[in-house]
């Protein structure tokens, strides 16, 4: 039978599915290591708010803390991702072949190619209008 349940792939996919902690690693990618008060100063939430961002980032693996004094500060850690990675490149075959069979499509068909532009260059002509005159008012 096949393993279906990894508790890391879970955590890591369950940190990095909120937009916050996305945001939180891309300024720690950016930064290196930085104090939790610099980290969260951009973000319209509460320094709260932050630290439980972080509590389930470091929870993950993704991030680490440490605490020098009373400053913390918080660190990258990639290495969870790789497993993350992993499970993805397994089925990126499924949407490669879609945007494959998407690219011949659109090759072999040739409606898709647009129409060249006029050699006069003068503009265009307006259409006549399509509508029809307006009929007997419903007024009594």
């Amino acid at each position: 039978m096949v393993n279906l349940q990894s508790p890391v792939l879970d955590r890591t996919f369950a940190a990095l599915a909120d937009p916050t902690r996305r945001a939180l690693l891309a300024r720690l990618d950016e930064h290196g290591g930085v104090s939790v008060s610099d980290l969260a100063r951009p973000f319209p939430v509460s320094l709260p708010a932050i630290m439980k961002h972080l509590d389930v980032l470091s929870d993950a693996g993704l991030i680490a803390r440490k605490k020098v004094g009373r400053t913390v500060t918080c660190q990258l850690k990639a290495e969870p991702m790789e497993q993350a990675m992993n499970w993805l490149a397994k089925y990126e075959r499924y949407w490669t072949e879609q945007l494959d069979r998407l690219a011949a499509f659109v090759e072999d068909d040739s409606s898709w190619q647009a129409s060249p532009a006029s050699p006069s260059g003068a503009g265009s002509k307006r259409r006549p209008k399509k509508s029809t005159k307006p009929g007997p008012s419903r007024k009594k």
